[in-house]
């Protein structure tokens, strides 16, 4: 296993993250133990959750993903040898996140909240990454503006140098040793350094955001943050919710799968999406590379990338993902790859 500096702290986390939003829902208590000891064992030291999770958000599974892995770092003893990653809702209308039915926001109230309800679920008294789930402003999210500005709302929002205040007091506090951003902006990294700069603290050290071969829309504005400021890709979705095994092709809707139980992906179900994984598919096939594995390696190899968020149901689907890991992308494949974006630029942003 690789391991990256995270941002510009003195964290080095693993190339590989294991994601768990499946935990609580498609995933039991037992089972999500049983990938975070696979993967420990295999090198893996940065674990990503939410306060939401699992996914899909509902009330009744609210935190269970926090509460799997709570009862594993207490079990285990092991909280000084992994680097836990956790986030706070961005403003939305899931009203069982906050006591008495209210909306969640990026105010110090609902930070503070959040937190401590994290902190007691994953059973330890910090976090070394809190990030914003998604921003306060408003913003089409999770693929539904694909790449077209659209004028935001005049709804009220939160001041970033609020927010940003709020999790200063957590980081004196020692609730949280590092902040972090999803699902943002090129113009929010921009405004949450700057806002640091000028003693709003503290300073963002990653950025997790959907990056996958179907979706390098992070190039494009956001990656050179990374080089120049230090803030890191944490990249989500690196199999675009599955679609990129190839296991979705032509309609097929396999049991048990994410798309079959919830209808949730509708992301990668944009026009050009199936030509572009056909592409890929193929390529694999002329290398004799796993799908999974060249999609995953693809994203773990980009410059920009501080680690790549994995997500597995089954454990054969854990195992082959993080042996994507010996996977190289060679000048030869990458250039193949990069042919197949021209063709196929990001359908699915």
């Amino acid at each position: 296993m690789e391991y990256r500096k995270l941002g510009l702290t003195d964290l080095s986390v693993s190339a590989i993250c294991l994601g768990s939003m499946t935990w609580g829902q498609q995933n039991t208590e037992a089972e999500g133990h049983e990938q975070l000891d696979y993967a420990v064992a295999r090198g893996v030291n940065f674990i990503d959750t939410a306060e939401m999770y699992s996914i899909p958000p509902r009330p009744e599974t609210q935190g269970s993903t926090e509460r799997i892995i709570g009862s594993w770092l207490a079990a285990r003893k092991n909280r000084d040898k992994v680097v836990i990653a956790t986030k706070v809702s961005g403003r939305g209308e899931a009203n069982w996140l906050r006591e008495g039915g209210a909306g969640t926001v990026l105010d110090r109230k609902n930070i503070y909240y959040a937190i401590e309800g994290s902190l007691k679920r994953l059973q330890t008294d910090y976090v070394d990454l809190y990030q914003l789930h998604w921003p306060d402003r408003s913003l089409p999210l999770w693929g539904a503006g694909g790449t077209t500005y659209r004028r935001p709302s005049r709804r009220a929002e939160i001041p970033i140098e609020e927010t940003l205040d709020a999790l200063n007091e957590l980081v004196k506090a020692g609730k949280v040793r590092h902040i972090g951003l999803s699902n943002e902006t090129p113009w929010g990294v921009a405004r949450f350094l700057r806002a640091a700069e000028l003693g709003h603290g503290p300073r963002v050290v990653s950025i997790q955001n959907a990056y996958n071969l179907i979706n390098r829309t992070f190039e494009m504005g956001l990656a050179e943050f990374a080089e120049r400021d230090g803030v890191g890709l944490l990249a989500y979705s690196p199999l675009a919710q599955g679609y990129l095994t190839g296991k979705y092709q032509g309609g097929a809707r396999p049991p048990g799968a994410r798309t079959t139980l919830f209808e949730r992906a509708q992301r990668y179900e944009k026009p050009g999406v199936a030509a572009a994984i056909d592409a890929y598919l193929k390529l694999a096939k002329e290398i004799g590379a796993d799908p999974s594995q060249l999609a995953i390696a693809y994203v773990t190899s980009r410059p920009f990338v501080t680690s790549n968020i994995i997500g597995a149901t089954t454990m054969a689907q854990l195992e082959t993902d993080l042996d994507s890991i010996e996977l190289t992308i060679t000048p030869e494949i990458e250039k193949r790859i990069d042919e197949i974006h021209q063709l196929h630029s990001n359908p699915a942003p």
